[in-house]
């Protein structure tokens, strides 16, 4: 699959090379990658990502223009000193340069370049560009700087931060340069136990710092598949220490990151993107619930609930920017499956329509439990920590099997759409705790779409403030909110109680509104409702 320049950046640039020269940016496909030898005779080498392994320096200042009449889209060599002279015979061949650190081993970024290059530098599935996407995850949520290594001790992934790469420690250089630890330090933990309780379940392990070998403090957890050791996810600390939760967003991140590894091992295996999908049709109704328990190892009649998740973009994001509020919920998705695999180990997610969906099994029947609100809580505060963007989270009804699953996504969605017009400070409810604002909305909704329902003194008053500027439909619908008590709409609306009952008989006498009347004044108060709620709305929603 093809990549980009940047994406393959993105996931294994620094520490292992450095930028030189981009004469068309970043975003050029890189479609493969080749090694090149001196000796080797010229050939074609169209979008390809070229390793320059038997030159160095000035000797491969030529090489570099041959491979650029290869039509190659990016050359990577070891600068030797010569970085002027190889930036500009790149520059005048019009190919990129990537300089390659001088302990960088080759067989390193070779490894780590192909493993991206055969994801496609897509994030959305399974494999290399996921798990970078994980460990980057994991940093921010820990505020650590993570890798993920196999049962071998091979980095299979790491984060990337400028801020941090002062603080990377020499066990940490050395592992993602491809070389061994330390040998002493290795011994350490071993004889610790370290590896031994990494290896028999999900605990947590703390190893303290030892600055006489230049190692600072750690926590690793180990990645499991039953009994089976699949890798470890190790977080250094760096300059800030560990956030409060970090050794529940490692058991969380473990969970997600066995998945990865179980379908990177398994070519037969589904990818992300097919994984979600599947997810996706049990939320909508179209795949049979079966296949996702016999795929997912979940019980097909256990009880289950869904809560979903959604950006508001309500002052937090500049009007129109839309790649902000996509970059928002794409973090959103990331932080979602961490804190659900920690609620629940087998929790689903997949995002939908501009919202995210954790389909949750094996949980009370009641009403949500208090770890299940606080998980929801968490993710909004993390995201708005994070980026600056505010979460919603409305949680379905539990339901008896995955079968019903749909019907508790339907609660969970419309919870989120009646929050959305509540106060801007609510994060977290459930079904029950909404279900009159839910049905409320979707009386509402109904009104609004059937236009055989509207009622003429209601479409007289809504002309009759439009053509004067007034807003006598604010008064008849606060007086109405408050049950007739003209005092406590007056107070609402800081005016006058006289004042506000002249706009009162006012509206009665432009519309004809029959106020004394009690069914009548019940479908008043729903078409008045529903023309403000209509007016509110925006003219293109972000969810």
């Amino acid at each position: 699959m093809d990549s980009t320049l940047r994406q393959l950046l993105a996931a294994v640039g620094e520490p292992l090379v450095d930028v030189v020269e981009v004469p068309a940016g970043l975003d050029v496909p890189v479609t493969g990658l080749a090694i090149v030898d001196p000796d080797d005779e010229p050939d074609q080498y169209t979008g390809q990502l070229v390793l320059v392994i038997g030159a160095r320096g000035r000797d491969a200042v030529a090489i570099v223009r041959t491979l650029a009449r290869g039509r190659a889209a990016a050359v990577a060599v070891k600068a030797g000193g010569a970085v002027d002279e190889l930036r500009a015979a790149a520059a005048g061949a019009g190919v990129a340069l990537l300089v390659v650190r001088p302990d960088v081993r080759w067989e390193r970024l070779e490894s780590l370049a192909r493993d991206v290059l055969d994801s496609g530098g897509d994030t959305g599935e399974d494999g290399p560009g996921d798990l970078f996407s994980l460990a980057q995850t994991v940093a921010l949520l820990t505020h650590g700087i993570v890798s993920i290594e196999d049962t071998a001790s091979r980095v299979l992934a790491y984060s990337r931060s400028d801020s941090d790469a002062a603080q990377v420690d020499e066990l940490r250089r050395l592992s993602i340069l491809g070389w061994q630890g330390p040998p002493g330090y290795l011994r350490m933990l071993r004889e610790w136990g370290v590896f031994d309780r990494l290896r028999t379940g999900e605990e947590v392990v703390h190893v303290d710092e030892h600055a006489d070998l230049g190692i600072r403090r750690r926590l690793a957890v180990g990645i499991h598949a039953g009994q089976r050791q699949l890798g470890t996810i190790w977080v250094q600390e760096g300059a800030t220490p560990f956030a409060e939760r970090a050794a529940d967003v490692l058991v969380g991140a473990s969970r997600v990151a066995a998945g990865h590894l179980i379908r990177r091992r398994s070519r037969q295996a589904p990818g992300a993107r097919w994984s979600r999908d599947l997810v996706a049709g049990l939320l909508d109704g179209r795949t049979n619930p079966g296949l996702v328990a016999g795929m997912f190892g979940l019980d097909e009649h256990g009880s289950a609930l869904v809560v979903a998740f959604a950006v508001r973009d309500r002052g937090s994001l500049p009007a129109g920017d839309r790649a902000t509020y996509e970059l928002s919920l794409a973090e959103l998705t990331d932080v979602v499956s961490v804190h659900a695999a920690t609620y629940r180990r087998a929790a689903l997610t997949a995002s939908h329509d501009a919202r995210v969906y954790a389909v949750l099994p094996d949980v009370p029947r009641d009403r949500a439990e208090p770890a299940l609100l606080a998980m929801c809580a968490e993710v909004a505060a993390m995201t708005l920590r994070r980026t600056g963007v505010r979460v919603q989270a409305g949680i379905g009804s539990t339901v008896a099997g995955l079968a019903d699953v749909g019907a508790s996504r339907g609660e969970a969605d419309r919870v989120l759409d009646a929050m959305a017009s509540g106060p801007e400070d609510s994060t977290v409810a459930a079904f029950a705790d909404l279900r009159a604002e839910v049905l409320l909305n979707q009386t509402l909704g109904l009104l609004q779409a059937s236009p055989e329902l509207r009622d003429p003194a209601v479409a007289l008053l809504v002309g009759y403030d439009r053509d004067h500027g007034t807003d006598l439909v604010g008064s008849v619908v606060a007086w109405l909110d408050a049950m007739g008590d003209v005092r406590v709409a007056a107070q609402r609306l800081t005016v006058h109680p006289n004042t506000l009952r002249y706009r009162v008989r006012r509206a009665v006498a432009v519309s004809g509104l029959r106020l004394d009347d009690p069914r009548a004044r019940l479908m008043h108060h729903l078409q008045l409702l529903a023309v403000r709620s209509d007016k509110r709305k925006p003219a293109s929603s972000s969810g």
